[in-house]
């Protein structure tokens, strides 16, 4: 199968990573499949996703006919020289202009767009969902809302490459550690580690310094329905906060860890009120990291993992410090734990299993 293949780097523009090529693009070389990358850089771009700011919609009117001419000639270029299967894309509204993915498919070629922000950012992929042939959707309570815009929904949940994401021979070097972001009810959890005496650590964007203020935020807030800025961010002494690390240190990070963190809940509420919760990427990275995993109860993660066996899974911050001490204390048990987890995370939640079987339910292998 002959893929052509458009997607940033990483989701997050403003941290350097490689995450989704080390993710995405990487397992479609390893499974055999020719890849044709689209070339163009879509850093400015995913910077620039939310029409609803005004300087962000200014640089999408200028920016998405431009990338869409360039995407049409790349892809007819490379389909006059040998025919194209599949189109695969991780793009926003903001990235393309539907009629763009509607001329893609009249040239005989599938074509998929694979998204995960859409437990609270669906709004960003309505215009062009519909025009794929199929949408790969790890949000399993979205899939109705996509059917309901007239896409073709399938759940893909999502998992993590092990060719990039394994253990490291490196020594033990903190007790607990999170990775990530400084949003929501993240710094109560760790405050509250700290009040009772563990030595946690974080790094990622937001700890050391408090964002930007900026319109965005404030847009993100009022969607949130509850304020995401609302602990202090003076509250996490700094010397146990440092920057967002490079793909390598994330990963050895894991192994340099007893206990390693996750958190469920995303910048949003559903619209009772509930906290949205979804699976995230890390919670895939982890284990197949040799971590020792905790994570925040969801119930759709146990179709993954099972807590207590494969995972730890913590309620409220009272539980995780319970828990976070007893395994703290019962070095056997942490260790098993982790290693179960490992092994689950690489025997069934790769890239490589992921594209298998959505390409067998697109009926392209």
């Amino acid at each position: 199968m002959r893929i052509f293949y458009a997607s940033a780097t990483s989701g997050n523009a403003s941290v350097p990573s490689n995450l989704w090529r080390s993710n995405l693009y990487l397992p479609l070389l390893d499974l055999g499949y020719e890849v044709v990358e689209f070339k163009y850089d879509l850093g400015e771009v995913f910077r620039n996703l939310d029409p609803s700011i005004p300087h962000q919609k200014t640089f999408i009117e200028k920016s998405r006919p431009r990338l869409t001419e360039a995407l049409l000639s790349q892809v007819k270029a490379a389909h006059t020289t040998k025919s194209i299967d599949l189109f695969f894309s991780y793009f926003y509204d903001a990235c393309v202009l539907p009629q763009a993915i509607d001329e893609i498919r009249s040239m005989g070629i599938k074509t998929v767009n694979w998204y995960c922000n859409g437990s609270y950012q669906l709004h960003l992929v309505q215009q062009i969902s519909p025009h794929y042939d199929w949408c790969l959707v790890p949000e399993k309570f979205r899939l109705k809302d996509y059917a309901a815009m007239d896409a073709q929904p399938i759940y893909c949940q999502e998992a993590a490459n092990p060719n990039v994401y394994k253990p490291y021979d490196v020594s033990l070097e903190f007790d607990v550690t999170f990775l990530g972001q400084k949003y929501g009810d993240r710094p109560t959890y760790i405050h509250r580690l700290i009040e009772e005496g563990v030595d946690v650590r974080v790094w990622g964007p937001n700890w050391r310094d408090p964002p930007r203020r900026s319109l965005q935020w404030l847009r993100v807030l009022r969607r949130a329905k509850r304020t995401l800025l609302g602990q202090p961010w003076t509250d996490i002494p700094l010397d146990r906060c440092g920057p967002p690390l490079s793909d390598e240190e994330y990963v050895k990070m894991y192994s340099r860890s007893k206990i390693s963190l996750g958190f469920s809940r995303v910048a949003g509420d559903h619209a009772g009120g509930e906290p949205i919760k979804q699976v995230r990427l890390r919670d895939f990275e982890a284990p197949m990291s040799g971590a020792f995993y905790m994570v925040e109860y969801f119930d759709e993660l146990t179709d993954f993992f099972e807590p207590g066996k494969e995972i730890v899974c913590f309620t409220d911050p009272e539980d995780l410090v319970e828990k976070v001490r007893y395994y703290l204390a019962h070095d056997d048990e942490r260790e098993r734990i982790r290693h179960v987890g490992l092994l689950r995370a690489r025997s069934e939640h790769t890239w490589h299993k992921r594209f298998e079987m959505v390409f067998r339910e697109m009926g392209l292998i």
